[in-house]
C-alpha cells in the first residue's frame, strides 16, 4: 500500500501546482503594443490577422487561412460556402461540445448524430456509413482531445457519396494524422482560439482550406458578403462581420510561436501517461492509433472501468484530485440529451424541426458521459516529468486503495 488516501486524511501524493493556462511573457506584450501603436485595430487596416492567416495555415499544412471571431463561426462559415441548404442533413458525433451540432442547425440544416468508437473517443466511420441518408451533405468529424479521427475511411466515404468534410480540429492544434497536420485533410479544417485551447488568444477561431474557391467564398462570408475588386458596398451573399481583431491577431502571432514547442511536450507527457496509466487495471487511456504521428493532447482522456477497477469512478476521480491531480468526469450527457435537442428549441432555423431526438440513441457515447470518462487538462501535459510521475503516483494509489472508496 502507499499511504492512506488524502481524502480520508492521509498527505496528498502533489501539493505543487501544475503549469497555469495560458503561457505569455514579452513578446504577447509587445505584439500587443505593436498591434495598439499602430492605430490600426481592424483587419481590414492592419497586418497582424492577415500575418497570422498566413502562417497558420503554413503551419497546419493547408494553402488557405481565413481567421473569424470564433469557432462556432468557423463552422458556420465552412457550412455555408459549402452550399449547405435547408432539408439537408449533416453527420455529427454527440461526443463534443455543442458549437459542433449547433453550427449545423444555424445553417439551417440538420445534425444527425452517430455513435463513436469507445477506444478513441472519435466519430465511427461504420456508423457514418450507416446513417447515410439521400438528404446527407456533410460530415463534421471531430479529433477528439487531439487524436486525429480516422480520415481514410472518413475521405473514403464522402468520395463515394459526394460528401463535403468539415474537420472541428478545435482541440488539434499541430495534431498529425500520417504526417499531415489536422485540418488539411478535409474539405475544411475549423479551429478555436477560446481560453482553454492548446492555441488561445481568449477568442477567436480559423477555417482552413485547400480549395482556392472555397477560400473566397469563406472570406466573402466573415466579410459582410463582400468580394475583392469590388466596391466596398457591394455585398454578394448573406453574411456578416465575423472579421477577428488586431489584438487578437498579434497575440496569435506570438503564441503560435510557442506551439510547436507545446504540442512537442503535450505529445511526449500524454504518451507516457498512455504507457504508465494503461498498466492499472481498470484505467484505459484513449487509444492512440497508429495513424496518429502526433497527438494534440488538448484533453487526456481515459476510461474508468468501475468493474475492474473494484471502485465507483466518481468516487475514483475524487480521490484523485484530493491526491493533487485535477480532473473532472468529461462530458455529463451526449448533446442530443441537451435540453436544446430534447425540447427542440431551435428559434428561426427550420432545419430540424420535425426531428424528435429523444428517439437518437448512441450507447457508446452514453456509457462514457454517464459511467465511463475522465479528463485531464491539456496545462498539466506542459509539466515535467517529474510532474507526469506523480500523476502515475497518484492513479497508483487511489488503485491500491480502492477498497477504501466508496461511491462519491
Amino acid at each position: 500500500m502507499t499511504g492512506q488516501l488524502a481524502i480520508h486524511g492521509g498527505t496528498p501524493v502533489r501539493t505543487r501546482p501544475f503549469p497555469s493556462w495560458p503561457v505569455f511573457g514579452p513578446e504577447e506584450e509587445q505584439a500587443l503594443a505593436r498591434a495598439l501603436r499602430s492605430g490600426k485595430w481592424g483587419k481590414q487596416d492592419g497586418t497582424e490577422v492577415a500575418t497570422f492567416e498566413r502562417d497558420f495555415a503554413k503551419y497546419q499544412g493547408a494553402a488557405h487561412g481565413i481567421a473569424v471571431v470564433n469557432g462556432t463561426v468557423s463552422l458556420q462559415i465552412a457550412l455555408m460556402a459549402a452550399g449547405i441548404r435547408a432539408g439537408d442533413e449533416v453527420i455529427v458525433p454527440p461526443y463534443t461540445f455543442l458549437a459542433t451540432a449547433t453550427a449545423v442547425i444555424t445553417a439551417n440544416a440538420t445534425p444527425v448524430f452517430v455513435d463513436i468508437d469507445p477506444e478513441t473517443l472519435n466519430i465511427s466511420p461504420k456508423a457514418i456509413e450507416a446513417a447515410i441518408t439521400p438528404r446527407t451533405r456533410a460530415i463534421i468529424p471531430v479529433h477528439f482531445g487531439g487524436l486525429p479521427a480516422d480520415m481514410d475511411a472518413i475521405m473514403a466515404i464522402a468520395k463515394r457519396h459526394n460528401l463535403i468534410v468539415i474537420e472541428d480540429a478545435a482541440h488539434a492544434h499541430g495534431a498529425e494524422y500520417k504526417g499531415r497536420r489536422t485540418g488539411s485533410i478535409g474539405h475544411f479544417g475549423s479551429f478555436s482560439f477560446q481560453s482553454s485551447k492548446n492555441l488561445t488568444s481568449g477568442e477567436g477561431g480559423f477555417i482552413t482550406t485547400n480549395d482556392p474557391e472555397l477560400a473566397a467564398r469563406c472570406r466573402s462570408i466573415h466579410n459582410c458578403g463582400r468580394r475583392p475588386g469590388h466596391a466596398w458596398y457591394e455585398h454578394f451573399v448573406i453574411a456578416g462581420n465575423f472579421r477577428l481583431s488586431e489584438f487578437q491577431g498579434a497575440v496569435l502571432n506570438a503564441q503560435l510561436q510557442r506551439l510547436d514547442e507545446q504540442t512537442r511536450r503535450r505529445d511526449e507527457n500524454g504518451r507516457y501517461l498512455t504507457e504508465k496509466l494503461g498498466r492499472i487495471p481498470g484505467i484505459k487511456p484513449q487509444k492512440i492509433t497508429a495513424d496518429c504521428t502526433r497527438h494534440a493532447f488538448h484533453l487526456f482522456c481515459f476510461r474508468v472501468d468501475a468493474k475492474e477497477l473494484g471502485a465507483p469512478r466518481s468516487a475514483f476521480l475524487k480521490a484523485l484530485a484530493a491526491e493533487g491531480i485535477p480532473n473532472f468526469g468529461g462530458y455529463p450527457q451526449p448533446l442530443y440529451r441537451q435540453p436544446l435537442f430534447l425540447n427542440r428549441e431551435f428559434g428561426p432555423y427550420a432545419g430540424c424541426q420535425g426531428v424528435d431526438y429523444a428517439k437518437t440513441s448512441c450507447p457508446h457515447c452514453e456509457a462514457i458521459c454517464y459511467e465511463l470518462g475522465g479528463w485531464l487538462e491539456q496545462r498539466i501535459l506542459l509539466g515535467t516529468r517529474e510532474d507526469m510521475e506523480d500523476i502515475v503516483r497518484a492513479f497508483t494509489k487511489v488503485y491500491e486503495n480502492r477498497k477504501d472508496l466508496k461511491e462519491a
